[in-house]
């Protein structure tokens, strides 16, 4: 079955960018214009993970990130921060405060957003098996 992945980001370039890459290996990805959209298609959905910027002009990202993880049938979510946001500093906030599946420093090559995608769905299908 094809996963399916929501992809929050305002850049139209940046959701075709990753919808070609993506698409290629078979997922299905949606794009949403910003964090209202985002949240509203995550509802509709249903997808099997979030891609998620961080700096967007409607909400910022972390804002759409908590909003998740506050509602009972998001809050398991697996999601990856795709930003610009590239400082360790920003990196270590994400995944061991923050605890976001991964994190993605744009610019990022299509190999490691494959890898990243691949490697959280291994975690969650693991964790699913247990």
């Amino acid at each position: 079955m094809k996963k399916k992945i929501v992809y929050i980001e305002d850049e139209a370039e940046m959701i075709d960018l990753v919808r070609l890459i993506l698409g290629r290996k078979g997922y299905e990805v949606i794009g949403a214009n910003g964090g209202r959209e985002g949240i509203r298609l995550i509802q509709t959905e249903q997808p099997d993970l979030v891609l998620l910027d961080l700096m967007m002009p409607d909400i910022d990202g972390w804002d759409v990130y908590h909003q998740l993880r506050a509602d009972e049938r998001t809050k398991s979510l697996p999601v990856i921060v795709i930003t610009a946001r590239a400082q360790n500093i920003d990196r270590v906030l994400g995944i061991e405060i923050a605890k976001v599946d991964d994190y993605l420093a744009k610019p990022f090559t299509p190999q490691e957003l494959l890898e990243s995608v691949a490697k959280v769905f291994a975690r969650r299908d693991q964790t699913l098996a247990l």
